[in-house]
């Protein structure tokens, strides 16, 4: 009769005979769903720390790839200069080669003229030679 009456008024006794607001039911709602929220709370801050590592992992590997990257443009641009200076190279080698083939035919000329020059000379002293 008594918790009957308390519970007109909106009182109630829990297992221990303490005066609750809440229905006992309620109050073990409540608990559980507190539990339940605290788990919760709890598996949301683990994979709010699993994400957190995971990001930072994945900023580690695109500063590592950034990197990299950067390592094989410099060395693309270094090849691309390397190449460019060995044609600068060669174009110097292939103008220096034409200007050798050049003093070279310069110097057979001069040579087979000196050899014609050479022999109209021979020619002339064994005429004068003859005379004599």
């Amino acid at each position: 009769m008594a918790q009957a009456a308390l519970g007109a008024a909106g009182l109630h006794l829990d297992e221990l005979n303490k005066l609750r607001v809440l229905q006992p039911e309620v109050a073990q709602q409540t608990a559980q769903l507190r539990e339940e929220c605290k788990a919760f709370v709890d598996r949301i801050a683990e994979f709010q720390k699993t994400v957190g590592g995971l990001i930072e992992l994945v900023d580690q590997l695109a500063k590592a790839a950034e990197s990299e990257k950067m390592k094989a443009i410099g060395a693309r641009n270094l090849l691309k200069s390397i190449a460019k200076q060995r044609e600068a190279q060669e174009q110097q080698l292939q103008a220096l080669i034409a200007e050798k083939k050049m003093q070279l035919e310069r110097y057979r000329i001069e040579y087979e003229t000196l050899c014609k020059i050479e022999a109209d000379q021979n020619e002339f002293i064994d005429q004068f030679i003859f005379q004599k």
